[in-house]
């Protein structure tokens, strides 16, 4: 734990060879000096022999003299027999090494080797890694070039030519460490140009720690911190840096330090991602000109606009250049064609064809009626025009050769429809728009056209209201974008209702659209209508798809995988899969990633209404409550896995729908926080239904998405959601199960107050409902609010009424979590030897079970009462076994706190900087706390700092834990605070 290095790619290193790799010589100088023949090292001898070897390898096969080699090893007061030496050193090194490697000539040595030497040292390894990481970084390749870094940088290991004696390996020493720091800015300057901002604050606040002196360390530091929404903090490490170099060198920030912070204190615009404005060509009118007009509120899509025209403008010289575009109705498809087909125009100066093949309707234009269409518009005469569709077809093409010209087929209904109509001759192109992907047309280019970006929504809204109406109520307005689903047609036509009524407000607007069984009647304006556009591509389906489509509509989530969408269906995956595909090419349904689906929003209020339309209310019933099974029984295989012997999932209520089954706990735990929005939405969804006790016990058995840090909210919004729908229908157990989930959370967030309300309803809750499990989980629960509040004398009855009960149930991992509490709570009244007996007991509990999540609390709590017992390397022990579990389990907000509590026994052994770094990992990864937690670990992190000489960031520090500990803290905490504020205070 102590002083541990960033995490890099794994790297073989020098003296590791691969599998089949042959067995030559490499050499180390980036680390001790060593030699290794395949995969055995080689005996260098001793430090004077080393430092021989090191100077050879550094000439990289050039010769060294024998006076040089002296220099080299013992500078001006060389030993008499400084030669001799030399000659032996040289004699004892050719005898370990292959033959032909070191050589004599003209008075001195040299290593030359073919496959030794500078081709396999560590050094040239590095150094061509680094080169070819500027290169990719000039092509603007920053995640390759970082990785090569990265792999550059991990070739040391430890101090340079470590162990070797003389001046030149000293002067050597000197300029490799240097390097490795130019390196390493180099590296981190990218990791903030690819954003990861706040994963670099933790290493750079350890290494402006360990070289205060450099400035190009502070700027990043700066920036990082900048970035990470930390303005005071990065204003105050430049005024610790201003005032370390005028006390120590006498000097000034450089001008880049200086410009950086005046950047900062004016918020420069310039310290964020650029962005390019893209370009778009210039339109040139000629004819035959067929395309509709463009819209004037033409709006976004700039990305799509510039791919699109790519490709049209590469006609020349291609044979036939084809962009199929593809998406719902009411994307925008139409509107997009035609402004990237007239932004064309100038590279197709022999005209632009265009028709709309009517494909979502019913009767879809026929291929020999568009041909003919086209043939008149390209000059033929009425009696020239033959009559069956492969004459023209070929006329078509005969006419097209030899001229540029741009064929618009709009809303086409499939490929086939398309393939007579394409011209077939170099300097041509079509443009396709269609509901279906048309991955039967061969060569084409296929756009997926997804809906609006909220700010294009609000722009293209704004631009039809006005601004003057927009303006005064923009969060009114981006209600009704984000009720349009920001579908552009939905957004046109609600747009366009508003602005035919002066005396409606956005607002009004938005109201009407806030109900979502209204919404799609409420979008419709004359002769557009988002329902209409939908039904036409309902009406195309086949019944196994239609069914497929109503029922995926009832499911609530941000999208659906295929195993739960097979549930809902009662279909195996085989079948399930082969209709969402079938979907898809519909673009009813889009495929979010291979293996998971969703509908736009407007669609699936289209699909529930077809659903309530079409299908019995019976059937509809079965297919939640299906994937409901589906999710409680998955979820409670994935809670068994992590926890060996906990035997809440036999406390769960039974499933009739199987769920999946994992082998391994990894591949468990990616299918939880995968699932994570639609699980919760499932469970929201169950609210106030029959099947509300399942989704009760399924959030439950969920827990870890809330310990996890990366779901709370969605988790907290979801079980007060359901607090509440089982209180009104008076369901005691459920509610007391209800209220469980909801003190997890609250505990999670730091919010006590609250947790120790619920946990004492929970109680009471699941007394009155008799049920052992969430009895004894509450007294824990209970028990753990007492701690966060210093009442341990009050917490340590609730322990021993946990760890009796779950004692009688046989719920051993539950077991030893209460002692491990207990433990916390005798610490917390003094009782040290007995906190470390107790924690013990609970740490052998859990080590009988398996290496599994429990185990980590065990080590975590045994090392808190080693840290107060003063063991320091015992406290980092158990700490360090706690963070790699926390880690395989994916337990962020555990693994901050371990940071947290590693950070305080760092810092009472006197180790500030690596106390530091530990805090900015806590920060960085969050805590169980909140914030609450933050402003602790912000004390801390201040602490440090100030012993470390950076007194305005700790200051910068204390103030925002004071701002938190405010609001969220103490009394306590908030005195600690501003004690250390007082400028007198010794820290």
């Amino acid at each position: 734990m102590d002083g541990q290095p960033p995490r890099v790619p794994a790297q073989r290193r020098p003296g590791a060879a691969a599998a089949g790799e042959p067995a030559g010589l490499r050499f180390g100088v980036l680390g001790p000096v060593r030699a290794w023949r395949g995969k055995e090292p080689i005996g260098t001898g001793s430090p004077q022999q080393r430092a021989l070897l090191a100077a050879l390898l550094l000439r990289e096969g050039r010769t060294a003299t024998a006076s040089e080699l002296i220099d080299a090893l013992w500078g001006e007061e060389p030993p008499l027999q400084a030669l001799a030496a030399v000659r032996t050193y040289a004699s004892r090194l050719r005898k370990v090494l292959d033959p032909g490697v070191l050589v004599s000539e003209s008075g001195g040595y040299a290593i030359r080797a073919a496959g030794a030497g500078s081709a396999r040292l560590d050094l040239a390894v590095a150094q061509e890694l680094a080169a070819r990481a500027e290169k990719a970084r000039a092509a603007g390749e920053l995640t390759q070039a970082r990785e090569m870094l990265g792999r550059a940088l991990a070739l040391w290991e430890g101090e340079p030519l470590a162990g070797v004696p003389g001046p030149y390996a000293d002067a050597q020493r000197v300029r490799l460490e240097e390097w490795r720091l130019q390196l390493l800015e180099s590296r981190l300057d990218m990791d903030l140009e690819q954003g990861c901002h706040a994963e670099a604050v933790s290493e750079l606040t350890a290494l402006t720690a360990a070289h205060p002196l450099r400035e190009r360390l502070r700027e990043l530091l700066m920036l990082a911190l900048y970035r990470s929404g930390r303005q005071a903090e990065a204003l105050a490490v430049y005024a610790d840096t201003r005032r370390l170099l005028a006390d120590e060198l006498g000097v000034d920030p450089r001008p880049g330090l200086r410009e950086l912070q005046e950047g900062i204190l004016r918020a420069d615009p310039a310290l964020a991602e650029p962005s390019a404005p893209v370009s778009g060509p210039t339109t040139v009118a000629v004819r035959p000109a067929q395309l509709p007009a463009t819209v004037p509120d033409f709006t976004g899509r700039a990305s799509f606009v510039a791919e699109l025209s790519q490709v049209l403008g590469s006609a020349e010289g291609r044979v036939m250049a084809v962009s199929a575009l593809a998406g719902i109705g009411g994307v925008g498809k139409t509107t997009l064609a035609v402004q990237v087909a007239h932004r064309a125009r100038g590279v197709f100066p022999d005209g632009q064809l265009y028709v709309d093949l009517q494909g979502a309707g019913s009767r879809a234009a026929e291929p020999e009626t568009v041909l003919g269409s086209f043939l008149r518009a390209l000059g033929a005469a009425d009696p020239a025009i033959p009559d069956s569709l492969e004459d023209r077809a070929a006329l078509y093409r005969s006419l097209l050769d030899g001229r540029r010209v741009l064929v618009l087929l709009d809303n086409a209904r499939d490929a086939a429809q398309v393939r007579p109509l394409l011209p077939g001759t170099e300097g041509c192109a079509a443009l396709v728009t269609s509901r279906v992907r048309m991955v039967d047309l061969a060569g084409a280019h296929l756009v997926d056209l997804d809906v609006m970006s909220p700010e294009e929504a609000l722009s293209l809204f704004t631009k039809i209201v006005g601004a003057e109406r927009v303006g005064s109520e923009r969060k009114a307005a981006l209600d009704v974008v984000a009720a349009c689903g920001f579908l552009p047609l939905a957004i046109r036509i609600a747009a366009s209702r508003l602005a035919a009524r002066r005396t409606w407000t956005v607002s009004v607007l938005a109201a009407k659209l806030a109900d979502g069984r209204r919404r799609l009647d409420e979008l419709q304006a004359g002769d557009l209508a988002v329902k209409a556009t939908f039904e036409l591509g309902y009406g195309q389906l086949e019944p196994a798809q239609a069914r497929a489509f109503r029922l995926l509509g009832l499911a609530d989530g941000p999208d659906i995988s295929l195993a739960a969408a097979a549930a809902v269906l009662d279909l195996s995956s085989l079948d399930t899969e082969d209709l969402l595909e079938s979907l898809v090419d519909t673009s009813l349904v889009e495929s979010a990633a291979p293996g998971r689906y969703r509908l736009h929003d407007l669609v699936r209020l289209f699909a529930r209404a077809c659903a309530e339309r079409d299908e019995p209310e019976e059937e509809r019933e079965a297919a939640l409550s299906r994937g409901l099974d589906f999710y409680l029984a998955t979820a409670a295989g994935v809670y068994a896995i992590e926890r060996p012997g906990d035997v809440l999932v036999e406390h769960l209520e039974p499933t009739e729908y199987p769920g999946l089954r994992f082998a391994e706990r990894s591949v468990a735990l990616d299918w939880l926080y995968t699932e994570a929005g639609p699980l919760l939405a499932c469970v929201r969804q169950a609210a106030g239904t029959g099947r509300m006790r399942r989704a009760v016990d399924l959030l439950w058995a969920a827990k870890d998405l809330t310990e996890s840090g990366a779901d709370s909210r969605a988790y907290e919004s979801t079980a007060t959601a359901l607090c509440e729908a089982t209180r009104a229908v008076g369901d005691t157990r459920a509610e007391g199960r209800a209220r469980t989930t909801l003190t997890n959370v609250l505990l999670v967030s730091g919010r006590i107050q609250e947790a120790a309300e619920e946990a004492r309803k929970a109680m009471e809750l699941g007394s009155a409902a008799r049920d052992a499990m969430a009895i004894s989980w509450a007294a824990n629960d209970r028990g753990l609010t007492c701690l966060h509040q210093g009442r341990h004398p009050e917490g340590k009855p609730f322990f021993e009424q946990a760890i009796e009960g779950y004692g009688a149930i046989g719920n051993r991992p539950l077991e030893a979590l209460s002692l491990s509490n207990l433990s916390r709570a005798h610490l917390g009244m003094g009782n040290v030897a007995e906190a470390v007996a107790i924690a013990l007991r609970a740490l052998t509990a859990y080590t009988s079970i398996d290496r599994t999540l429990r185990l980590a609390n065990g080590h975590f709590t045994l090392g808190v009462a080693l840290a107060a017992a003063g063991r320091h390397p015992d406290a980092l022990s158990q700490f360090s076994d706690a963070l790699g579990i926390f880690g395989e389990h994916r337990q962020r907000l555990w693994e901050g706190t371990t940071h947290f509590r590693i950070a305080e026994v760092h810092l009472a052994a006197r180790r500030p900087a690596q106390a530091a770094q530990h805090c900015e990992q806590a920060l960085a990864l969050g805590c169980i706390g909140g914030d609450r937690m933050r402003g602790t670990v912000l004390t801390l992190l201040g602490r440090a700092l100030a012993v470390l000489g950076q007194a305005d960031r700790a200051k910068a520090c204390w103030r925002e834990a004071l701002s938190l500990h405010e609001q969220f803290g103490g009394r306590e905490q908030v005195d600690e605070v501003r004690a250390l504020l007082e400028p007198a205070t010794a820290v």
